[in-house]
């Protein structure tokens, strides 16, 4: 078998407005889903039974099902109810949702890694739970969470392929269209995951460095 990688040059553009569409989505999912996971997470430990069971039972749900079927259950599931959502808004919501899920895990082992003298100290001086929470543990929860963080963030990037089911032209949809115009299914799949390693890569080592420099501060 010969290989032949010059047939994909002229679609470059192809592959980078794919992965400029996996970037942004991923981008936005992790942030719609870092602010989610956030209250879902600090729900989890809250001294109110109602409201820790809400958390546990959206974290349950979110972790127990597949990240493709909530994508199509939004996309294709709720306009039965009357709720039409273009593709786009479509899939970085269903992203968001799974991610938040995870995160709401990630953000209570943050919390309740925080030893429990830091909660009494801060309570001692005056400060309400919410102070307690907001000024003393998160800060120090977030630094427990960064790890866990990062391989959720290179988790999502690689999930954004799911996205070419909804027909969204990311990375992986763009690299079904080459291989369709030029049948050079290895070089273009070779192609594709080069960029999803590199992209994850990148990532990997942005966030050891804040890694790094918040265990130092």
């Amino acid at each position: 078998m010969e290989l032949d990688f010059s047939v994909l040059l002229p679609r470059m553009s192809i592959f980078l407005t794919g992965t400029w569409v996996t970037i942004w989505t991923s981008i936005l999912a992790l942030l719609f889903g870092t602010a989610l996971g956030l209250t879902i997470g600090v729900l989890r430990v809250v001294p109110c039974g109602p409201l820790r069971t809400l958390a546990w039972s959206y974290i349950f749900v979110i972790r127990g099902t597949p990240c493709l079927i909530q994508l199509f259950f939004i996309y294709f599931g709720l306009p039965a109810l009357g709720v039409n959502l273009p593709a786009i808004p479509a899939g970085i919501i269903g992203l968001s949702l799974n991610s938040a899920g995870y995160v709401g895990e990630i953000v209570r082992g943050g919390i309740e890694a925080v030893p429990r003298g830091q909660w009494e100290a801060a309570r001692m001086l005056g400060l309400s739970y919410l102070q307690s929470m907001r000024l003393v543990v998160l800060p120090q929860a977030v630094r427990n969470m960064l790890p866990a963080f990062g391989n959720e963030f290179v988790t999502l990037i690689k999930e954004s392929s799911l996205l070419s089911t909804l027909a969204i032209t990311e990375l992986t949809q763009a690299g079904q269209q080459v291989r369709s115009a030029t049948y050079a299914s290895f070089e273009t799949f070779a192609v594709v995951g080069a960029i999803y390693l590199t992209l994850t890569t990148i990532t990997g080592m942005c966030l050891r460095r804040l890694e790094k420099k918040w265990s130092v501060a």
